[in-house]
């Protein structure tokens, strides 16, 4: 592993742990050069899926994209970076378990408004906004109806 603070690709593990999803390795490491510490994740490379968009064109799973789409769909809620994390594994381990090599993007917009709809309602609406491409607000209004249903039954 080359150092990020100098040259030297030379370093020692300090420190390994998995993370708490299990789906990353967090280590500790030392460079042998410089004496600086920085930390390291590993994650196992699986074969990438390819999303099939809604034009027809293809491109691989990209986890920074879909990291800031939720971005956008939970800004100033009270989620954590974990829980979007989370949110993505989730979406991930979907795909790998359910898909060899391909899915359509409309799936995978269902699967992450499915743990959004769990995770916080605001931000499900938002995302579902943008995902559906609502026109007024009419779409809200029925995008709403039954969350608003499910609601009064609880009460």
């Amino acid at each position: 592993m080359k150092c990020p603070y100098c040259p030297e690709d030379n370093d020692r593990v300090l420190d390994s742990r998995a993370s708490q999803d299990g789906l990353t390795i967090r280590r500790r490491r030392e460079c042998l050069g410089c004496r600086r510490r920085y930390t390291t994740y590993e994650r196992i490379e699986a074969t990438t899926v390819k999303i099939v968009k809604k034009d027809g064109s293809r491109e691989s799973f990209d986890h920074a994209k879909m990291k800031r789409g939720l971005e956008k769909a939970c800004w100033k809620r009270p989620i954590s970076d974990k829980q979007l994390e989370g949110v993505i594994a989730a979406v991930e381990n979907e795909l790998e378990t359910n898909f060899e090599s391909e899915v359509e993007s409309r799936h995978v917009g269902e699967l992450v408004m499915e743990q959004l709809r769990n995770l916080d309602e605001v931000a499900y609406v938002r995302f579902a906004s943008v995902y559906r491409q609502f026109k007024d607000v009419r779409d809200f209004v029925e995008e709403l109806r039954p969350m608003l249903a499910a609601a009064k039954k609880m009460e």
